[in-house]
């Protein structure tokens, strides 16, 4: 008998114990701060004594969530990052950007194919050999790498599946699977420069640049508002005989939904792109106002002699196609793929340029061109 009341007594006290941790838990996470609006892929959590970074997204369909402690102490424990990071190796062009609008770009030590950075700023760093190359994207020369000893990588990924960064963990390096490009809005791929400000003690500065992002971009999404015209635009080309073009819930269709156009395949589903038949696009956007992204064209000849079906639409013989590939840097690096995610609003600005050319008349296109 006293057995049983025993083990009632120690099940009980348990229970009671595992319930306080439980509220315990509760109470931190209810105590902790988040200033993240717009991104679903990351967070940054503060209380009293410590900051997490929570990465929800780092690639497509990940379910497991990736948490890494900050502080300013040095610990051997796993995920756990000393801050502010001294020297850093990124893996995407996107992730210069936020590295140069905080002034931190001479903390970058190493990055894969360097000829497709275009900033100015940081070629400069590449010129003095500050930046070292790390070889191809994919297949990153760890042993180079490892020889930098950086304080972290950035990391880009489409699968769980990456043994390259599992090598590099191995040896004590932090890395952070960056997952920008699978946000869903605009505002929302900018504001992981906010994740930057964390790793370096940058916080403020990180809020005030995306505040003042957010700000030029809903000011240009209410200005476009004031057209009462909307010109009818469609996207994309033609590769082996597939048209690609964004899916009415995509990255892509929003900014045309904010720049108060008329995107044919808005109503469509998805987020990424749309595979077509060239008949069926032809046959709904023959009469399309505007065409921008067509591909990889330098001039309307060179697009007009890719397929005869390009030349009997009326944005082609109007000379109304426009695309952000022939704005490219000193190394060939196309400057859309590299700063537009970080300034979506310089890409709204763009397109309402295009779609509604009085209402910004003294603005200079950033990234588009006309093609001619």
């Amino acid at each position: 008998m006293k057995f049983f009341k025993f083990a009632f007594f120690l099940i009980f006290t348990l229970i009671l114990i595992a319930s306080c941790d439980s509220k315990t838990q509760k109470k931190i996470e209810s105590k902790s701060v988040s200033n993240i609006k717009y991104a679903t892929g990351f967070n940054i959590l503060k209380t009293n004594n410590k900051t997490q970074i929570i990465i929800t997204a780092p690639y497509p369909g990940a379910t497991d969530k990736y948490v890494f402690n900050l502080s300013s102490e040095k610990s051997n424990k796993k995920n756990h990052i000393k801050t502010p990071i001294n020297s850093i190796v990124v893996t995407s062009t996107t992730h210069i950007p936020a590295l140069e609008l905080l002034n931190i770009e001479n903390k970058l030590v190493g990055f894969p194919n360097t000829d497709f950075i275009s900033s100015e700023k940081t070629r400069k760093l590449i010129d003095q050999n500050l930046v070292v190359d790390l070889g191809h994207p994919e297949h990153i020369n760890t042993e180079t790498l490892l020889n930098l000893q950086p304080d972290l990588v950035m990391g880009f990924g489409v699968t769980s599946n990456n043994k390259m960064y599992e090598t590099i963990e191995k040896f004590g390096i932090p890395v952070i699977i960056n997952g920008d490009w699978l946000e869903k809005t605009p505002l929302g791929r900018a504001e992981w420069i906010k994740l930057y400000g964390a790793l370096f003690n940058k916080e403020k500065q990180a809020d005030s640049i995306f505040k003042n992002i957010e700000k030029n971009y809903l000011e240009a999404k209410e200005i476009a508002k004031n057209s009462k015209n909307k010109p009818t635009f469609i996207c994309g080309g033609l590769y082996k005989d597939v048209w690609y073009l964004p899916g009415g819930n995509s990255f892509e269709a929003t900014f045309l939904k904010d720049a108060n156009t008329n995107y044919l395949w808005k109503d469509s589903k998805g987020t990424g792109s749309l595979s077509l038949n060239v008949e069926n696009v032809f046959e709904k956007s023959e009469n399309a106002d505007i065409w921008i992204s067509p591909g990889m064209y330098k001039t309307l000849k060179d697009l007009g002699e890719e397929h005869l079906i390009y030349t009997k639409m009326k944005a082609f013989n109007n000379k109304e196609i426009y695309s952000y590939n022939n704005t490219t840097g000193e190394t060939g690096g196309i400057w859309y793929f590299e700063l537009a995610p970080t300034r979506p609003d310089l890409v709204l600005k763009d397109l309402i340029k295009i779609a509604h050319p009085d209402l910004l008349p003294n603005y200079k296109f950033t990234f588009y061109k006309k093609l001619k």
